[in-house]
């Protein structure tokens, strides 16, 4: 089967990364990238390992005008995800949308019909869930024996922003990316308590008192408390205010799991996360017995490699054999986003107690 063709729309610092995966995954191509300027394009095309068949264009629309781009990949402001990620559908573009893929899940869902009428399938950037870790991890949280029940989450992604990014970034601009934090850095953090949950939406959400917002309201560290009708539970705290922190642990009645790096790995090519399981003290309770395990998994691409992969073999069975798009990609942001939708609710209720719909 031919490359799948992706189109770049924008030029922006994530798209860098992107740029890297689509050409080290084996069933994708470069195949175009849209700026606002002709000039920018080129420069982008020309940093990033773009082939030279590559197609420049200077503006968005003539991108998403190419008859031969599969998949467009958009990484713009979340502001303009709407309008862009839309027309990418109603041009028959398959889609690759940065996160937080909207502003609300109303707009999602402007997006995600659009997404339907067309028949092109849709899939946000979250990279660890591609990675070969996180089914070996499901593996373990699966087992009955050795985790038994689900009881609690907790989730923390946090990095020390420095004062450019901070005055100066896109994330931190009520136009361009009104949910700062939360957007950012607690997309991950909802998406890792939903993974852990099975994608069971929490009955409740209330967000915790502290909220940290900018001179121009926009959330800068913030945190939440989640609830299930069942009595599992769930935390998380994001934040451009603390040391880089990238920390999962998953409770469960037998067993727990942890791990310290879940949205991008100590290390490409392997990432780790240990088990404990019926833990207990030795006898004079001096230490634990049996002690926490560790567990490595190896991987050959890295991890936003592999989401390409995939996505293009979604988009291959599409085009070569009339699959339909597989749909829980865009249930799985619709969830992660609904979660969002209910603290941001919280916050500007005053803390209140949010219950969630789907």
């Amino acid at each position: 089967m031919a490359p799948i063709k992706f189109g770049i729309l924008g030029c922006a610092d994530i798209a860098r990364k992107y740029s890297r995966a689509i050409t080290l995954s084996p069933n994708s191509t470069l195949h175009a990238v849209g700026s606002r300027t002709y000039e920018k394009a080129a420069k982008f095309a020309a940093d990033n390992g773009f082939p030279a068949s590559a197609k420049i264009y200077g503006s968005y629309e003539a991108l998403l005008d190419d008859p031969e781009v599969d998949v467009v990949y958009v990484p713009l402001p979340t502001s303009l995800h709407i309008k862009w990620a839309v027309l990418a559908a109603q041009k028959k573009k398959h889609l690759l949308l940065e996160k937080p893929v909207a502003l609300n899940v109303g707009e999602l869902d402007v997006i995600l019909e659009a997404c339907e009428s067309s028949g092109v399938q849709f899939m946000d950037a979250t990279m660890w869930v591609h990675h070969p870790r996180t089914a070996k991890m499901k593996e373990f949280l699966s087992d009955a024996s050795n985790f038994g029940q689900l009881k609690a989450v907790q989730s923390c992604f946090t990095f020390a922003a420095k004062k450019a990014f901070l005055e100066n970034d896109i994330r931190v601009k009520p136009d361009l990316d009104a949910l700062g934090a939360l957007g950012d850095a607690g997309w991950y953090c909802a998406r890792s308590i939903l993974w852990a949950a099975d994608f069971e939406l929490p009955k409740t959400v209330l967000a915790l008192r502290g909220t940290v917002f900018n001179s121009a309201g926009v959330i800068t560290c913030c945190s939440a408390s989640l609830h299930w009708e069942d009595g599992k539970k769930a935390t998380f705290i994001c934040s451009f205010h603390a040391n880089l922190t990238m920390d999962v642990t998953i409770v469960g009645t037998n067993g727990t799991l942890k791990l310290h790096d879940f949205v991008i790995p100590f290390e490409e090519s392997k990432a780790s996360f240990s088990t404990a399981v019926k833990s207990g003290f030795t006898e004079l309770v001096t230490g634990w017995d049996p002690k926490p395990s560790e567990h490595t998994v190896t991987t050959d691409l890295p991890q936003e490699a592999l989401l390409v992969t995939e996505l293009s073999r979604l988009v291959g069975s599409i085009k070569s054999d009339g699959a339909k798009p597989e749909k829980k990609w865009p249930t799985f942001s619709r969830k992660t986003q609904l979660v969002l939708d209910a603290v941001k609710t919280s916050i500007e209720k005053g803390y209140e107690i949010v219950e969630i719909s789907s």
